[in-house]
């Protein structure tokens, strides 16, 4: 038996998870495949303040109800978002699916948010109690484990938008489109004056979390283009021994090697 609530507001919201044992709904389109679609759920389709797309200052401020539809047709979403949301399934799929609903999912394979992860943006959650705002990295825990308190919802992605411009995305697949990632890579990279002024990588679908290692992309920020060649080998290296896939439906040592190809193509697209 399935029964729900659809609150208006956000503070709607937030008092009946905070009473009820209720389960987030916003497109469902990860819900709608479950087979134990039983219990009561938290319809957050009404909810406005959790749909909004706005800019302030250097941060782009997306409503964790914003539909991938939404995303793709506002002048607002930076290219390399767009360019992810694109190969997102099916355009049913988009009209209905929410970057909160693929980023409480848990999963490696979450399109949007290898996206989020490589722009190292943060999440705004909030309850009755109050409001907190985490790194995306510290929110997940391991696959399928979140840092969401019971009386918790995701309600905006903080995206910083100071070096999104240069970027390079692939998505590895069975397919071109409508299909579930076997390797996804973001890259952001910007130089100049011949100096790496900031260099991001993030992989998804390869372990139980999306790989982003600040640390390792330093060993490229600061140096010029040449310094930066000069430690190519060891920042290659470096990746090899922190990407261990994990069983998947492709072996692991093919998706070891995708990943470091595609690192390999995105220095090299950079002139490193």
């Amino acid at each position: 038996m399935v029964n729900g609530y659809t609150p208006t507001s956000l503070a709607e919201a937030l008092a009946i998870r905070a009473r009820e044992i209720v389960t987030p709904y916003a497109g469902g389109t990860d819900l709608m495949i479950d087979e134990r679609r039983e219990g009561s759920y938290l319809f957050l389709h009404r909810v406005q303040e959790m749909k909004g797309i706005r800019r302030e200052g250097e941060l782009l401020c997306l409503g964790a109800a914003c539909t991938y539809t939404a995303l793709m047709e506002s002048a607002l979403t930076p290219a390399l978002l767009k360019e992810a949301i694109a190969l997102i399934a099916a355009p049913a799929i988009r009209n209905e699916g929410t970057i909160g609903g693929n980023i409480a999912n848990g999963s490696p394979k979450a399109d949007s948010a290898l996206i989020f992860f490589v722009a190292d943006a943060s999440l705004r959650l909030a309850s009755v109690r109050g409001e907190r705002v985490m790194p995306i990295r510290d929110f997940y825990l391991g696959r399928k484990q979140l840092a969401l308190m019971p009386d918790e919802l995701i309600v905006e992605v903080l995206l910083p938008m100071t070096w999104m411009e240069h970027y390079c995305y692939e998505k590895v697949g069975a397919r071109k489109a409508l299909a579930i990632s076997r390797v996804a890579f973001a890259g952001l990279m910007t130089i100049r004056d011949g100096v790496i002024q900031h260099a991001a990588t993030a992989f998804g679908s390869v372990s139980d979390v999306i790989i982003r290692k600040p640390e390792l992309d330093a060993m490229l920020i600061g140096k010029t283009v040449a310094q930066a060649k000069a430690v190519r080998d060891a920042y290659l290296e470096a990746y090899r021994e922190v990407i261990v896939p994990i069983r998947g439906r492709v072996s692991a040592e093919y998706r070891k090697q995708v990943c470091v190809n595609l690192l390999t193509e995105f220095l090299s697209q950079h002139g490193i």
